[in-house]
């Protein structure tokens, strides 16, 4: 009999349950004990959601109060010296995460090539991981075997939270290997104790990259130790995201229960099933990151494949990585046109595709090939041509337009959303009030922060993006081809939820996207108003695009219509327009045979939306939590006038970056977190703004915070803005 395998599932709730208890917690309205409960209600409810569609393999500790690798970090006592002196357990778990008056909160950045963030770990030379305390996982054993679940446990494998953590010192993480799995073998020896028969699941998506051999010899050493610390367990390694065919060559020969693959992204993993060596294959096959309804006769002609080259009876059919980047259920969607919503399948459906082609495959009934339900358009991909010229000529004509001082102050273009501009947008949308009513109340909204920006001294103003429900949602409500769930939210971070669009047809521009509002901001100022628009890599990695037609494509579709924005703003008088692509690098390819492809279609599609640009208006693009060692040179052919990057969690090693390349261009490094509430002095970003010029040449550098202010309070924002522009007078 065949078996299903959940990778992990979503944490946090069908109607973002956890959301609201942790912001209630954190805003001091109620306690700990309250937000405990409200976990504890979602695990077992996520649990019996399992139960029902006969999930085999369900998981325990793949919930979190806000991340995973944090969990990673305080299981394995890997606590940063600068948080020791918080006593309470709590106050210094979410002291990491988010700061604290008087601690900065840990790096934050992307997992993988996905948009969910993790807290980075903060490991030194000297740690030795003593402090190994498993009764997270204990906890939640106890309770799935109170709901009649025998769960597998879930657990970051070691060689991919040493790779994703940060040397606070400077040294070579992979000193501290054999500490690490040693720490990982006592975790395993304490769960050993939990009962008999317990699937280990090590979660180890840094195979599914391109990596130098070394680590392909420390994945065998670190699993020939932990395959045999105990005989309740099996230990499952599960890599994700892509191919993972070395690795696998690797795991056949280690004393392990089962491999993990994943099929929808990564089918060349084909190839490496004659290695699998009586293991046990997890077989993701039920698309994990994407939400378009599984094609039951390409899983089953995949199944096939795999069972050609393996027994079938070591096959368990699995979703291809966690259901944590997909919403929770289509069942609350009552607003989406039929013909959308028939093709779509969130996390609780994906339970369903997965107990139905595990039915088809016991009985085995092949089903026929499906009919395509989507037919692909006529696609318009030839580029806008780009014209601008040198960005030296640019330079000199925008300096001559703009006339801005050194150092110029900016943000990146959201301010505040109090529940008042929520509830506005809300009562306009469900028709309770007027357009006239609803636009009066966003212009006043406007005008107030205009105000704000210019009593504070900022030299280039943003209006505030009031009108946004979410930088990507908001475009492609005004744009042909998308369409928008009610309740499609996926975590991002902590509680931060996003609900991704749904890129099902062709797109197009049928009307201006944010003109109006950006001349009238202009309107009520002698200084710079930048248009804010969101570019079109960052609009595909952020939403849920169509599989029936390349994504290079779509990307091209999107840029045409972005450009012919940008052309009205400038025409306009908008001498200033930024197209963020806060998620160009996470689209990034995992192997390095797929980057170069990427690389060219992401790149000529910013290019088309921005080529239309004179060469007096300034173009700014926003990228955040990235990497930028390996793209450097990709950035450069983007040809952006100015860039804003994060920087605040992650000190000036970005910076380096841009130096080392010899980036001529304008940068505007982040100079504080806007993911914390904690407002840095102005000694602390003057300190920071020196730290920056060691680095750049003034002539090159804007101050700015790290990303948006959409999250924050006014009182916060004020009062941190206050402070940057302080420091910027000192430093001028």
């Amino acid at each position: 009999m065949s078996q299903t395998y959940v990778t992990g599932f979503p944490r946090i709730g069908e109607k973002r349950e956890l959301k609201f208890a942790l912001e209630e917690y954190w805003a001091g309205k109620t306690d700990f004990e309250a937000l405990k409960a409200v976990a504890k209600t979602l695990r077992n409810r996520h649990w019996n959601y399992q139960k029902e569609r006969h999930i085999d393999f369900i998981s325990c500790n793949d919930f979190s109060l806000y991340d995973i690798m944090l969990d990673t970090t305080v299981m394995l006592g890997a606590i940063p010296p600068r948080f020791e002196n918080i006593d309470d357990k709590t106050d210094r778990y979410f002291a990491m995460a988010r700061g604290d008056d008087d601690h900065a909160a840990m790096e934050m950045t992307k997992w993988f090539n996905t948009n969910y963030h993790y807290i980075v770990p903060e490991l030194h030379a000297n740690m030795n991981f003593s402090h190994v305390n498993i009764s997270k996982i204990a906890e939640e054993f106890i309770e799935a075997k109170a709901q009649g679940v025998h769960p597998k446990i879930n657990l970051v494998g070691p060689l991919t939270f040493i790779f994703l953590s940060n040397a606070v010192d400077g040294s070579d993480l992979f000193n501290l290997f054999d500490a690490v799995v040693t720490a990982y073998a006592k975790v395993l020896y304490a769960i050993s104790s939990l009962g008999e028969n317990i699937v280990v699941q090590f979660d180890e998506p840094l195979f599914a990259k391109t990596l130098e051999p070394k680590f392909l010899s420390l994945l065998k050493i670190a699993y020939e130790r932990l395959g045999v610390v105990s005989p309740n367990l099996k230990i499952a390694v599960v890599t994700y995201f892509d191919r993972a065919n070395e690795a696998v060559e690797i795991l056949g020969n280690c004393p392990i229960w089962g491999i993990g693959l994943d099929f929808v992204y990564g089918e060349e993993n084909l190839d490496a099933l004659l290695h699998v060596n009586g293991k046990m294959l997890i077989a993701g096959v039920i698309d994990g990151r994407n939400v378009w309804k599984n094609n039951v006769s390409k899983t089953y002609n995949l199944l096939e494949k795999i069972s050609e080259k393996i027994d079938a009876q070591q096959i368990i059919i699995s979703t291809s990585c966690s259901l944590l980047h997909v919403p929770f259920s289509t069942q609350f969607e009552e607003k989406l046109a039929p013909e959308v919503k028939s093709r779509l399948s969130f996390a609780l459906e994906k339970l369903v595709e997965l107990e139905q082609i595990n039915t088809l495959w016991e009985k085995q009934e092949k089903p026929e090939a499906s009919a395509c339900t989507q037919k692909a358009p006529s696609v318009k991909s030839s580029a806008i041509a780009y014209t601008r010229s040198s960005y030296t000529t640019r330079f000199a004509l925008q300096q001559k337009a703009l006339n801005l001082p050194l150092f110029p102050t900016t943000t990146i273009g959201s301010f505040p959303q109090t529940k008042e501009t929520r509830a506005v947008r809300n009562a306009f949308k469900k028709g309770e009030i007027t357009r006239e009513a609803y636009e009066a109340s966003l212009k006043e909204s406007i005008k107030k922060c205009v105000e704000l920006q210019e009593a504070l001294g900022l030299d280039v103003l943003v209006h505030g993006e009031f009108e946004r429900n979410d930088m990507v949602e908001y475009f492609g409500e005004l744009l042909e081809g998308f369409a928008f769930s009610e309740n499609g939210w996926v975590q991002s971070y902590g509680s931060r939820c996003v609900k991704p669009p749904l890129l099902y047809g062709s797109v197009s521009r049928k009307q201006p996207l944010s003109v109006d509002w950006s001349v009238y901001a202009q309107s009520l100022t002698d200084k710079p108003m930048k248009g804010m628009l969101t570019g079109p890599v960052t609009i595909l990695n952020w939403s849920f695009v169509r599989n029936d037609i390349p994504k290079s494509e779509v990307a091209f579709e999107v840029a045409r219509a972005i450009a012919e924005e940008v052309d009205e703003l400038q025409r306009h008088d908008i001498k200033i327009i930024q197209v963020d692509e806060a998620a160009f690098k996470e689209g990034y390819p995992l192997r390095e045979e797929k980057i170069k492809a990427y690389e060219k279609w992401a790149v000529e599609s910013f290019k088309a939306s921005i080529g239309i640009a004179w060469d007096q208006t300034q173009i700014h693009t926003h990228m955040c939590y990235s990497n930028f060692n390996d793209i450097i040179d990709t950035i450069e052919r983007m040809d952006a006038d100015v860039i804003t990057i994060e920087t605040s969690r992650s000190g000036n090693k970005l910076l380096k970056v841009f130096q080392k390349a010899n980036y001529k261009a304008q940068i505007g490094p982040g100079v504080y977190d806007i993911h914390s509430p904690r407002v840095p002095s102005v000694e602390e970003m003057s300190e920071q703004i020196k730290a920056f010029l060691h680095v750049l040449p003034k002539e090159q550098l804007w101050i700015n915070p790290d990303c948006g202010l959409k999250t924050r309070g006014w009182s916060e924002t004020k009062a941190a803005l206050a402070n940057m522009i302080k420091a910027v007078h000192l430093a001028r």
